[in-house]
């Protein structure tokens, strides 16, 4: 008898691309891997209906979706769009209740709106005054997984993640999150497997705790 495939789409953080996933690996017997990329907002566009737009890219019914931070937030939108098998979210939030105080604060204000976006396709600037250790390996992180430098992109995706309005926590979700993310404050996060040590690349730097765990995750045991 031939073992079903489940079809796994994954889907990149925020302006990422998806070689974050490059070290995932998952038993090639039950499993196919997907990788989704963004794609540029239409002007006014809203997050329901970029994910719509996005889910056209979904080819196989009842799929696994797995999106990490904004990606996160993003497969949760599609999964209102489209019949999902399973939804998993990793350094990401379920709910405006879990967004860190700074977030809301940016959403009370505005203040997502003075966020310099056209910044971001001047990496070799940063490059250039780049000192320490620590930040130069961040911006060789930036130089090899941030694909999308569109302003228009950037400040869409920066407003529509503060001011996300998700209520209500989507029943069956599985949250993965490291207690070490700075983004998504762990503190702030219910209900989630917990990475020791992770970060909020814990995708890409504890890819292994993600080969080992994955498959039975994937499989809901």
């Amino acid at each position: 008898m031939v073992q079903e495939i489940i079809h796994v789409y994954l889907m990149p953080g925020m302006a990422a691309s998806p070689k974050i996933f490059e070290h995932i690996k998952l038993p090639e017997n039950q499993f196919k891997i997907h990788l989704l990329e963004w794609i540029i907002p239409i002007d006014n566009e809203s997050l329901s209906d970029y994910a719509l737009r996005l889910s056209k890219h979904i080819k196989h019914i009842n799929s696994i979706l797995l999106g990490v931070s904004f990606g996160g937030v993003l497969v949760q939108e599609i999964s209102k769009h489209i019949k999902v098998r399973k939804l998993i979210i990793v350094s990401s939030v379920k709910s405006m209740n879990e967004l860190p105080k700074k977030m809301l604060l940016a959403k009370a204000t505005k203040a997502y709106i003075f966020i310099p976006t056209q910044l971001a396709s001047k990496i070799e600037i940063f490059e250039k005054y780049a000192f320490g250790e620590n930040i130069i390996k961040r911006v060789e992180l930036y130089k090899k997984y941030l694909s999308v430098n569109d302003s228009k992109y950037l400040s869409w995706a920066i407003k529509e993640m503060v001011c996300w309005e998700q209520k209500e926590v989507i029943p069956d979700i599985t949250h993965i999150h490291g207690d070490k993310d700075p983004v998504f404050p762990i503190k702030y996060i219910k209900n989630c497997i917990v990475v020791k040590n992770g970060s909020h690349i814990a995708i890409i730097n504890k890819y292994k705790w993600f080969n080992e765990n994955l498959p039975k995750l994937l499989l809901g045991s």
